[in-house]
This record gives structure tokens, C-alpha cells and sequence, in this order.
């Protein structure tokens, strides 16, 4: 596919994808604290997963997809750096409440 039509189309380039272009999660991971400064509460391995689906998450197929993957991505890991860099909130998150509340049913949307 020629550079023009991939521009017409949307498409994007192998070398947009962090898999093809060699960009691996070891990379990803030092960039991140950089990028995105609040992932240093993140645990190691927290970490190293964030930049594994934050290199899915560009790595998808479709531009749309890959910005609202990316979106959800960066959402999320965002919300769970928060929860460690907040002691009384891991705290309360992670601690055993001794009781269980039963199964949790997937919400009723109508369909």
C-alpha cells in the first residue's frame, strides 16, 4: 500500500505498531515514567503489564480502535497508580473484609 493511500485510508504503517517496529514492553517501560509520570506508583510488574497492553493497545488494527484501546488503557492504569500511591486507599482495597457478598452477575442492559 502506497504512503498516499495509507494516508486516504487511515491506515497506518507496520512501523506505527510498537511490535513491528521492535518497540518491545522493555522499552515501553523505561519511556513510561516520562510519559506518564504517575505510573512510578505502580509496582514493577504493574508496570511491565501497563506497557505490555499499552503496546496492544497501539498496536490495534484500526485507528479508532487503537485510540479508544489506548484511551481505556491509559484510563485505567491511571486509576490503579492512584490507588497505590494512596496507602489508606490500597489498604482498603486489598485487605480481606472476612465475608463474602455472593457472585456478581453482569449488569442487565436491555438486550
Amino acid at each position: 500500500m502506497s504512503d498516499s493511500r495509507q494516508e486516504r485510508d487511515g491506515a497506518r504503517p507496520d512501523a506505527a505498531s510498537p511490535g513491528r517496529a521492535g518497540i518491545g514492553p522493555e522499552h515501553l517501560v523505561r519511556v513510561l515514567p516520562y510519559a506518564f509520570p504517575w505510573s512510578r506508583s505502580l509496582p514493577e510488574g504493574d508496570r511491565h503489564e501497563f506497557a505490555v497492553e499499552l503496546g496492544d493497545a497501539l498496536g490495534a488494527p484500526e485507528p479508532c480502535a487503537a485510540e479508544s484501546a489506548l484511551t481505556q488503557t491509559i484510563v485505567a492504569w491511571q486509576h490503579t497508580a492512584e490507588a497505590h500511591a494512596d496507602p489508606e486507599l490500597l489498604a482498603a482495597l486489598t485487605r480481606d473484609h472476612g465475608e463474602d457478598h455472593g457472585p456478581v452477575f453482569p449488569p442487565d442492559i436491555g438486550v
